[in-house]
């Protein structure tokens, strides 16, 4: 497949918005920077699961360590487009996810792009989470690409390999190839 993208090569951050070990949104996440890669999109994968384990007490309201700032400026404040593999967790995102965007200062998110992919395993795709996740990045000035992607029966989109199934994979590439062009 060929990938038809005009705008310049801009690296994209590609979030596993879960803490969760061995979740389903880090197999997404990771296929999507297999897929950003295979078309010379330069990219980097965060997984949450990376956090320190104290970040929600150290690193919020003006504490800062020196290692969460190295953090920040990796993956956020140099970088302009986003991924975000959203699982659903209790009709909505994960809250680690909400604490880690807390943690964050509003200015280091604006004017930046986001792509939402939602995942679940039941049939809406986490669609409520993608839209509660849509109005916090709005709130924070972000640009939130239209084609938000819902994945349900998430455990049924991969074949043997880990790559998704046929039909899944298109919608995918449809979805990375318009966010390359926003």
């Amino acid at each position: 497949m060929t990938l038809n993208v005009d705008k310049k090569n801009e690296p994209v951050i590609v979030f596993s918005c879960t803490n969760r070990p061995n979740s389903y949104s880090l197999k997404t996440a990771k296929l999507y920077c297999n897929i950003l890669k295979s078309f010379n999109i330069e990219n980097e994968l965060f997984d949450l699961q990376n956090l320190p384990s104290n970040f929600m007490v150290s690193e919020l309201y003006g504490n800062r360590s020196n290692d969460y700032t190295l953090l920040l400026n990796r993956f956020v404040a140099n970088h302009t487009k986003f991924i975000f593999i959203l699982p659903e967790y209790n009709g909505s995102y994960p809250g680690v996810m909400k604490v880690f965007i807390d943690s964050v200062h509003p200015r280091l998110w604006e004017n930046k792009k986001a792509c939402l992919v939602g995942v679940s395993d039941g049939r809406a795709g986490n669609l409520r989470g993608m839209d509660h996740f849509t109005s916090v990045l709005q709130y924070l000035k972000m640009h939130v690409y239209y084609n938000k992607l819902p994945i349900s029966l998430i455990a049924k989109q991969f074949d043997t390999e880990l790559l998704f199934i046929e039909s899944q994979m298109k919608v995918c590439l449809q979805q990375i190839e318009g966010f390359l062009n926003f």
